[in-house]
Formats: structure tokens, sequence, C-alpha cells
């Protein structure tokens, strides 16, 4: 995801055009592997059963026919914008750009409540005789984004120094994790279909998985810094997709081959450190459970930072009210206590697996119309309008199948993301309506901070 730097904040100049290709692909890589996958495999396995590994292959493959949007666009228009700057120079100056912008902010806002519900996920592993209090998890993850909503009004400078480290040892984790728990699985369970979910739920699980890639246009944001973006921006994409599809592929198979799907479900909150028990005893499901309480906390940490920016951006480019571009305590935006609260709704309201679909549902959508920009965009690019209507059918498809389903199993998590439309259009055609304010054309947004 993209995590912009405090409003304000310059990049010195010493450090201008210094991302190269590696650097970039670290910022992809660190974008997508955070606390998605730890946060949402139960309920993923759940929907999709041992054809999971599928799904999250059928996610990977979307995502990677989307970045291509973003390579040819990046390397087009290399600002620190990513997304916000391909709406609005694809589709103008407008209510549809606008409502699009705060859609994707409520996106990021989403997000942050499925990171805060897996972080109380495998924090319940720590108190066995948690089931005697039914509202400890809900509790655990308010008081996460309390935590955190703190952090980055007091320490957001210290947490953001250490993310990349965070990150690191949180791939090198799941690494081990995936080739220690491929060599040591059944691979007989794993040879039948039997257990397979019909292609429907298959697809369904792709479209809730899908929030766990959605993080790779983050280097789009970093095109310039890059000292040749139209060489390296699509390398970078397409390998650091490329590698966060191995990587999953290889921990849903590590899991799946020593979990049967109901031992899977009665630890859905927690099952990669179920799994690692399996084969690395105690202390792997300890060392597991610690990589994710710190991975999901280093996710919601720099989301929280981000979303708050994305926000005073929109209030400072005229799409929400001026009074969200202050500073408050600290220095820190209003809209940081904005997305605290606005995340506490979802997190006291829904369940881990409709926020996860939500979620997705919301990337899904604005992958689709940056993908639409950048069809009346071709002409710039040069972008091949065939790969360009892929990524649209893709995500479009994967989002019908994810709403179909979330209508049968879920209707207030459907009704919540489909009445999310109205409101943020409505919002913006009233509050342009009301103040006459105008998006700056062509404003490039503050410069990112990689997480």
């Amino acid at each position: 995801m993209a995590h912009p730097t405090t409003p304000g904040q310059t990049a010195p100049a010493a450090a201008s055009k210094q991302i190269g290709l590696f650097a970039a692909i670290a910022i992809g890589i660190g974008g997508m592997v955070g606390g998605g996958v730890y946060a949402i495999f139960g309920a993923a396995a759940g929907v999709a059963g041992s054809a999971l590994w599928l799904s999250f292959l059928l996610g990977g493959l979307v995502a990677l026919a989307t970045s291509y949007n973003y390579a040819r666009l990046g390397a087009r228009y290399p600002t620190k914008g990513g997304a916000v700057e391909f709406l609005v120079r694809g589709l103008g100056d407008g209510i549809v750009s606008g409502g699009l912008n705060i859609y994707m902010y409520i996106g990021y806002v989403i997000a942050l409540a499925m990171y805060a519900a897996g972080f109380a996920g495998y924090l319940m592993t720590f108190f066995p005789h948690h089931a005697a209090f039914p509202w400890l998890p809900k509790a655990s993850a308010a008081g996460a984004v309390l935590l955190f909503t703190g952090v980055n009004v007091f320490g957001a400078a210290w947490v953001g120094r250490s993310e990349l480290l965070t990150v690191s040892v949180n791939m090198a984790v799941l690494s081990v994790f995936a080739v220690w728990g491929c060599a040591t699985a059944d691979w007989g369970n794993l040879a039948t279909t039997a257990t397979w979910a019909p292609p429907t739920g298959i697809a369904f699980g792709g479209g809730m998985l899908f929030i766990a890639y959605e993080g790779f246009g983050l280097v789009a944001n970093a095109a310039g810094d890059m000292a040749d973006p139209a060489r390296t921006l699509p390398k970078a994409l397409y390998l650091s997709v490329g590698a966060v599809i191995v990587v999953y592929l290889g921990v849903s198979l590590a899991v799946l081959g020593h979990l049967s799907l109901p031992h899977i479900d009665a630890a859905k909150d927690y099952a990669l450190s179920e799994a690692a028990g399996t084969f690395l005893g105690g202390t792997g499901f300890t060392l597991i459970a610690v990589g994710a309480l710190f991975a999901t906390a280093a996710a919601l940490n720099a989301t929280l930072f981000g979303a708050a920016n994305v926000c005073f951006m929109i209030a400072r480019d005229g799409e929400l009210p001026a009074g969200l571009d202050r500073q408050a305590v600290k220095g820190a935006p209003e809209g940081l206590f904005l997305t605290a609260c606005l995340v506490l709704v979802f997190v006291l309201f829904f369940d881990l697996s409709s926020v996860a679909m939500m979620g997705s549902g919301a990337f899904l959508f604005i992958y689709a119309a940056v993908a639409y920009s950048h069809l009346r965009l071709r002409a710039a690019t040069g972008g091949r309008p065939g790969l360009i209507w892929l990524s649209v059918v893709l995500c479009l498809s994967l989002l019908g199948v994810l709403c179909s389903n979330m209508f049968t199993h879920s209707k207030p998590a459907f009704w919540t993301m489909l009445g999310l439309f109205p409101v943020c259009f409505g919002l913006e055609w009233a509050y342009r309506r009301a103040t006459g304010r105008r998006i700056k054309a062509g404003a490039t947004p503050a410069p990112s901070r990689t997480a």
C-alpha cells in the first residue's frame, strides 16, 4: 500500500532518483507481504477447501495482469501519486475521479480493520481461556487500533524506520515456513480433489485473497524517485508480484499438507501457527504467532499512517472538507483521527471474513477503474488494448464472483460495500456543489514512505 509521508515533509535532494531495481522490488514485496496472509488464510480455506492454493494463484494472476497498468502509467507519469494521479489524469477533474478517490480511502480503512482483526486472532493464542470472554477479541482489535493511532501521533518516525526490518524478517519467516512445511507435507492428501471447492468457490477464495496482493501499487508511488522508471518500474512490479505468488503458494501448500480442513476451520484465526506446530512443535507455533503479531502490527501502523495522509491529500486537493487537511496533535493530520474512528466501526460491527471480502471488493473495483483510465490514456502510455482489457475483465469478473457469494453468505457486508458507492459519490457531489472546490489538476501528493 501507499504510505505517504507526513504532509509538508520533503525528501532530501540527495535521495532523489536513487531507487534502483532491487530497492523497488523490496518496496513491492513489502507492500504485499504483511498482515493479510496471516489474517485471512483460515477464512479463505473455508470457501476454497483444499484448492486454496489455486485461489492464491488466481488472485496473484489478477494482480499480475493489473500491474501492467501501473507499469505503463507509472512509467509515463512518474509521480508519487499512484492511483490518485492515474484516476485524475484518465477521468479528469470531476465527481467520478473524486468519488473514486474517496472510495479508495475507504478501502484503506477496511484493510486496517482486517489487520486489526488478524492481530487480535493471533494475540488470543497467548490467552487459552479467552473463549470465556467472547468480547475479548473485538476489544483487542479495537485496542490495537487505538494503540497505533497513538504511535502515529507520538512515535511514527521511529516505527517507520523499523518497518523495513519487520518486512524483511516477515518475508524470511514465511519463506522458511513454506520450504520446511512443503518438505514435510503429506502430498497424498494434497493430490486428491475430493475436498476441493467447486470452481465458483475457488474463484470466491481468489477474490477474498486479493487483498493480500493489492499493495503492489506502492511500487508505482516510488516511480518519481527512480532514475529510469520506464525500465525499472515494469521489472520491479512483475518480479515482486511473481515472488509473492510463489511465497503464498508455498505457504498454502505447507498448511494444507499438515492440517485437515476441519482442523484449519477450528484454528482459522491462527491457521499458520497451528500448521507450524505440527512440524516445528510448540516452538514453531509460538514463532509464527509472534511473527504474525509483528506483521499485522507493522501493516496496521504503516497503513494507518498512509490512510490518514491519503485523507489529508484528498482534503488538500478539494475532495473532502478543508478542515481535514489541518495538523492536530503533534503534527498528526486530523484525518488520522477520522480514519481511526472509521476503522473502529468496521472492527466492531463486522467479522474478519466480511472485512476481508469488502476490502478485496473495494480494491478490485479501484484497480478496474485504474485500468479504464489507462484505456483513455493508452495513446500516451503505448499500452496494449488487449492487455488492458484483460485486466479490466479479470478484475470485474473476480469482483462479480465475490459480490455474488457475499450476497449469499454475508448480506450485511454486501449491502455495506454496495452502499458505500452512493455515499462516496454523493459526498463528493454535495461537497463540490456546496463549496465549489475542485481537485488541483496535476497536484502531486507528498512523497511516499516505504514500509
